[in-house]
C-alpha cells in the first residue's frame, strides 16, 4: 500500500533469519516458487515480517517479493472505515478480495513472470493497479490479517500478539485514530484471527521467538 509506514526492527530480522534458514533447502529443492503467508492481528508486525523475510532470503541468495493484503481490500481505507461504521458486520474476511490474492499466489507458483495487482493509495483513498515482476523471485510472501486462510500457501506463519500487545505499534504507524469503535473492530478481528493459530506451521510468540509446529 502506497503511504504505509513499515519499520523493520532487529526482532523482525532475527525471526526472519531463523525462518529463512530453516526453509532454505526446501525452497532451493522446489521446481516452482515457494509461497509463505504471515498473519496476525492489527499492529502485530505482519508487514514488517514480510519485508524482513524477503530481506533474509535475499541475504542467502534467494529472491522474493511481498504481496500485502492491504492492497486487496474491496474498499480503500477511509471508505472501508465508513462501511464498517454503517454496519459493523462488514468487519471480517469479506472485506478482502482473498480469492484474488489466492489466484495471484497460484499464478506465482505456476511460473508467471509478473502479476497485475491492486495498489491502495492511502492518501487519496483510492485503488489503482500495478504490475509486479516475479522474474527474480523464488519466494512470494503474502502478509495480512486473514492470509492463513489462503489455499495456495506452502508455509503459514502466525504472529501470536493480541490487540493490547500491539497498541504501541498501531499508534506508531498512525494509520487510524484509536477510538472505541476501532477497539470494537479489533475485538471482532481477534475472535476471527485467534482461531487461525491452529492452522500455522510457524508461530512467533509475543517476543518474536520462533516455533516450528509442523
Amino acid at each position: 500500500m502506497r503511504g504505509d509506514v513499515v519499520i523493520v526492527e532487529d526482532h523482525h530480522r532475527r525471526a526472519a533469519e531463523t525462518i529463512a534458514a530453516m526453509l532454505a533447502d526446501v525452497v532451493a529443492g522446489r521446481t516452482r516458487r515457494t509461497t509463505i503467508s504471515v498473519a496476525g492481528e492489527s499492529g502485530s508486525g505482519k508487514s514488517e515480517m514480510g519485508a524482513a523475510l524477503v530481506e533474509a532470503f535475499k541475504d542467502i541468495g534467494i529472491g522474493g517479493v511481498v504481496l500485502g493484503q492491504d492492497d486487496y481490500f474491496v474498499l480503500p481505507p477511509r471508505s472501508n472505515d465508513r462501511a464498517r461504521r454503517e454496519d459493523i458486520a462488514w468487519v471480517g474476511p469479506n472485506e478482502v478480495l482473498l480469492d484474488l490474492l489466492d489466484d495471484h499466489l497460484a499464478k506465482a507458483r505456476s511460473g508467471a513472470s509478473s502479476i497485475q495487482k491492486p495498489l491502495v493509495v492511502y492518501a487519496a483513498d483510492a485503488i489503482e493497479q500495478e504490475t509486479i515482476s516475479l522474474v527474480a523471485a523464488r519466494v512470494v510472501v503474502a502478509e495480512g490479517t486473514y492470509t492463513t486462510l489462503l489455499r495456495n500457501v506452502d508455509t503459514r506463519v502466525f504472529i501470536a500478539r493480541d490487540r493490547l500487545e500491539t497498541m504501541d505499534a498501531r499508534i506508531r504507524r498512525a494509520r487510524e485514530p484509536v477510538d472505541p469503535f476501532i477497539e470494537e473492530v479489533l475485538k471482532i478481528e481477534h475472535e476471527i484471527i485467534a482461531a487461525h493459530r491452529s492452522l500455522a506451521d510457524v508461530i512467533l510468540d509475543r517476543d518474536y521467538e520462533v516455533e516450528f509446529v509442523r
